[in-house]
């Protein structure tokens, strides 16, 4: 009998035996220093492309869509992406401007989920994001737009051989949830 599917991805390993160490009790109190420490982290680690991360949003009718991008910045505006206004995620954000953002990096067995609503930033924050793109010409983009997602909700999650994995839970201002 050959293997199914299911029995094909139920034996595929989970996690690398090594997996990192994560107290709550010990982590910083504010979540963008938490976010940043776990980012330096992965980058010791080898984890390539850290800064990538999946941004869910959906349309007037709540269908929803994803895709990767990569994370800008992360000040006290939130935590910025940027992409064309005319573009299917920029069309979405206009109709419907709450989204989630999805880090994973799976060699230290960890994920960031941030959930929020999504604020457009300056047409100068954007023109200085548009001229930074790797290959930039001088050339301008007025559909270009940087964007902001305020959190409501931001979720660090340390994976554990024991499966008794850890939710480090923060709603919104930064106020610590579990």
């Amino acid at each position: 009998m050959s293997e199914s599917f299911r029995d094909k991805l139920r034996a595929l390993p989970d996690f690398p035996p090594d997996l990192p160490h994560f107290d709550p009790g010990t982590a910083p109190a504010d979540p963008a220093a938490l976010f940043r420490q776990w980012l330096e982290e992965a980058l010791a680690a080898g984890v390539l492309q850290p800064h990538a991360c999946s941004l869910a949003t959906a349309d007037s009718a709540a269908q929803p869509s994803s895709r990767m991008l990569i994370l800008k910045d992360l000040d006290d505006d939130g935590w910025h992406f940027a992409t064309a206004r005319t573009s299917r995620k920029g069309k979405e954000l206009s109709l419907n401007p709450k989204a989630a953002l999805n880090f994973f990096w799976p060699e230290q067995g960890r994920q960031v989920r941030v959930a929020g609503t999504v604020v457009e930033l300056s047409a100068e924050a954007s023109a200085a994001d548009w001229d930074a793109r790797p290959g930039a010409d001088g050339s301008t983009n007025a559909q270009w737009q940087l964007y902001a997602l305020q959190p409501s909700e931001i979720e660090f999650w340390q994976a554990r051989h024991d499966r008794r994995h850890i939710r480090h839970r923060f709603g919104p201002d930064g106020k610590l949830l579990s």
